[in-house]
């Protein structure tokens, strides 16, 4: 299944996804969709069960945008734009431009014949620096 990558540092508003700028491995089945450049990833209900499921990895490094004050920041893998709670990562630098690593991870049910976008999106209350982010997404079922 396909990966999606970001590698240079990039800065993301409050409540804006994360822009995955490259694909190293593509979907050739055309389960996942996906264009080079954009946040969000559109997940296909291929299948001639009930539904297909997917597990979506995702890994960033993340801090603290320039003028931004020290506090939590936090990414959550967000289904049709509403961030999972259960698949929230938060993490709370002393100061700003201090990298940490973050991972989250989540099962995703798509109904037969239907479709679903996800992304990665910043659910902090201020912008934050992402950087050498990596989405993989696996068809489970």
């Amino acid at each position: 299944m396909p990966e999606f990558t970001a590698n240079a540092a990039q800065t993301v508003a409050a409540g804006q996804n994360i822009q995955l700028t490259e694909t190293p491995i593509r979907c050739n089945h055309g389960y996942v969709c996906h264009r080079d450049g954009s946040g969000i990833i559109t997940l296909r209900g291929i299948t001639k069960q009930c539904h297909a499921r997917y597990r979506v990895s995702a890994d960033a490094n993340i801090a603290i945008a320039a003028g931004g004050t020290a506090g939590p920041i936090s990414v959550a893998l967000a289904i049709t734009g509403e961030p999972l709670a259960s698949a929230t990562a938060i993490v709370t630098p002393a100061a700003v431009g201090d990298l940490f690593n973050v991972h989250v991870d989540a099962l995703i049910d798509v109904s037969r014949g239907c479709c679903l976008t996800i992304a990665l999106e910043n659910t902090s209350t201020q912008s934050i620096t992402a950087q050498n982010v990596n989405v993989i997404i696996d068809r489970v079922a």
